[in-house]
């Protein structure tokens, strides 16, 4: 009986943890994540003061209409509004169109070698999002 209560309070305080860290995690403004980001690239990619200009410029750009579509989404969300198939197929092709006008404008900022180190941190970071993705598929598929 006493492992029973022991096991029922060890869940609800991990559960009650679980819920506290999702809800007080801050989110960064625009401008903030563009800072680190930046940041991030100058130190990988060895950027110099205008391209740092550039691509900050542009990764502003980014971040602004993607909070700006993340907001819309969630209101409509909100709201019980699904997107119809034809909405979902807009929202997707939109996507892909910004990812290819990203890569154009990189290619003109960046030189061809930090473009090509550019290229192979995005697809390792996308590997690591697909392998998180398909792990989650597989823990609540276990559930």
């Amino acid at each position: 009986m006493k492992k029973l209560i022991l096991a029922i309070a060890l869940v609800t305080t991990t559960l009650t943890f679980a819920q506290n860290r999702k809800q007080e995690r801050e989110k960064l403004t625009p401008e903030q994540q563009t800072e680190l980001q930046v940041k991030r690239m100058t130190l990988d990619l060895d950027l110099d003061a205008k391209q740092q200009k550039d691509v900050k410029a542009l990764l502003l750009e980014q971040a602004k209409k993607r909070t700006t579509k993340v907001e819309e989404m969630k209101s409509k969300r909100e709201n019980g509004e699904k997107p119809t198939a034809d909405e979902k197929y807009s929202i997707k092709n939109e996507m892909l169109n910004n990812q290819i006008e990203m890569k154009a404008k990189m290619k003109k900022i960046l030189t061809p070698e930090q473009y090509k180190k550019w290229e192979e941190k995005r697809a390792a970071k996308k590997e690591k999002v697909e392998e998180r993705m398909q792990k989650r598929k597989r823990t609540s598929q276990a559930n």
